[in-house]
C-alpha cells in the first residue's frame, strides 16, 4: 500500500486555501440563500404599487383593477401610489431606487424604451429596472382627416412622394407617433412632414378642422367620436394583428412598413433585485387575471388589447423596441 506523506508547510497551505475558497463563497451563498428564503415568504407586507400617471385615467383604473385582484389572491393589499410627471420617468426613478421586494410599477414601456434616449432619466432602463409581465397594448391608428383626399394608406405613400408631400399631427415631439413618422420617412423615402401639437385637445378640434392630412393617434373617446362622424377614416391601425374594433384595416406590418407597426404597450415592472420566483409568480398572476370578464370588459370598451406573455417575451420586446427607438432617434436628430 503506497501512503503519501505531506509536509507540514504544504498541509497547511492547502488548509488556509480551502479556507479562503469557503469564506469567498459564503456571502454569495448567504446572499442566494436569504433571497430564496425571502421569496419564499413573499409577500410579507402590503406591496407598493406605483402608476407614473395621474389618477382616474385607463391606466389607473387597469391599474387598480388588477392590483384588488393581485392582493386577493396574494393575501397582502396592492396600495397605489400615483406619481405622475417628466413622461412618467418620475415614477420610474421611485421604481428604480425601491430596495424592499414589496414595490411595482405598472406603465407604458416608454419611460425605460424611448424616453432615456431624449432625456436625462434618473435610473438605468435596462439595469434597474426589471420587465414582469405584459398586460394591454393599444394600437396607434392612421387617420385622415377630410383635408385629405386619397381612399387608402396606398394614396399616402403616392402622395409623400409628390412634391406638396403629407402633413402628420402628432401630440408632440418626441413621442411614440413622432418616432412612427420618422420610421415612415425612411421605409417609404417620402415626404412626410411631421405637425407636433402640445397635448390632445387642441389636436383634436384641429383634425376635426382639418387643418393637416393624417393624425396618429391611439383610440379614445373624442378620436371614436370624429370616426363616427366622418371626420376622421381610419387608413391603417397598428399591431400584431388587426384592431377588433376595425378588422377590415390592415396593420402597418401588413402594409409594408414594419418599423412603423409601434404601439402603446403597458405593463408591470420591479426595481432589479426582486427574486425571481417573486417575478415569475407576478407574470404567472397577471396573464391569468387579465383572461377575466371584469379585466377583458374594460380593455375592449376602451380599445386596448390584451396580452399573454412569459417574463422573457416583454423582456425580449423591450430590448428590440429600445435598440430600434435608439438608432432612429440618433439618425433623425430628434432632441428634447
Amino acid at each position: 500500500m503506497n501512503i503519501t506523506h505531506r509536509n507540514p508547510i504544504q498541509r497547511r497551505h492547502l488548509l488556509l486555501a480551502g479556507a479562503s475558497l469557503a469564506a469567498a463563497g459564503l456571502p454569495s451563498l448567504a446572499s442566494a440563500a436569504k433571497a430564496n428564503a425571502a421569496a419564499s415568504t413573499w409577500p410579507s407586507k402590503p406591496i407598493r404599487l406605483i402608476v407614473p400617471y395621474p389618477a382616474g385615467g385607463i391606466n389607473d383604473v387597469v391599474a387598480r383593477m388588477l392590483g384588488d385582484q393581485m392582493g386577493q389572491t396574494l393575501g397582502q393589499p396592492f396600495v397605489v401610489d400615483n406619481k405622475p410627471g417628466a413622461g412618467a420617468t418620475i415614477g420610474m426613478a421611485e421604481l428604480a431606487k425601491a430596495d424592499d421586494q414589496h414595490t411595482f410599477a405598472f406603465g407604458a414601456i416608454s419611460p425605460l424604451t424611448l424616453n432615456p434616449y431624449l432625456m436625462k432619466v434618473a435610473y438605468d432602463p435596462m439595469h434597474d429596472i426589471i420587465p414582469v409581465a405584459s398586460v394591454m397594448y393599444a394600437p396607434v391608428y392612421v387617420l385622415a382627416t377630410t383635408a385629405f383626399r386619397g381612399r387608402s394608406f396606398a394614396d399616402v405613400l403616392a402622395q409623400a412622394q409628390t412634391r406638396q408631400g403629407v402633413s402628420v399631427a402628432t401630440s408632440g415631439y418626441g413621442t411614440l407617433a413622432h418616432i412612427m413618422v420618422e420610421q415612415l420617412i425612411r421605409a417609404t423615402g417620402g415626404k412626410f412632414v411631421h405637425v407636433p401639437y402640445k397635448g390632445g385637445s387642441q389636436l383634436v378640434t384641429d383634425a376635426a378642422g382639418a387643418q393637416f392630412d393624417l393624425l396618429l393617434a391611439n383610440p379614445f373617446a373624442p378620436i371614436n367620436a370624429l370616426i363616427e362622424q366622418g371626420k376622421l377614416r381610419v387608413l391603417a391601425t397598428t399591431g400584431p394583428q388587426r384592431a377588433p374594433s376595425h378588422p377590415d384595416i390592415p396593420t402597418l406590418a401588413e402594409l409594408g412598413a414594419p418599423q412603423a407597426n409601434l404601439t402603446s404597450l403597458f405593463g408591470f415592472m420591479a426595481p432589479a433585485g426582486t427574486p425571481a420566483k417573486v417575478v415569475q409568480r407576478i407574470n404567472t398572476l397577471v396573464q391569468e387575471l387579465v383572461q377575466t370578464d371584469d379585466i377583458q370588459a374594460i380593455l375592449k370598451a376602451t380599445d386596448n388589447i390584451a396580452l399573454h406573455q412569459d417574463q422573457a417575451t416583454f423582456e425580449e420586446v423591450l430590448r428590440k423596441e429600445s435598440a430600434s427607438n435608439a438608432a432612429i432617434i440618433q439618425k433623425a436628430g430628434i432632441r428634447i
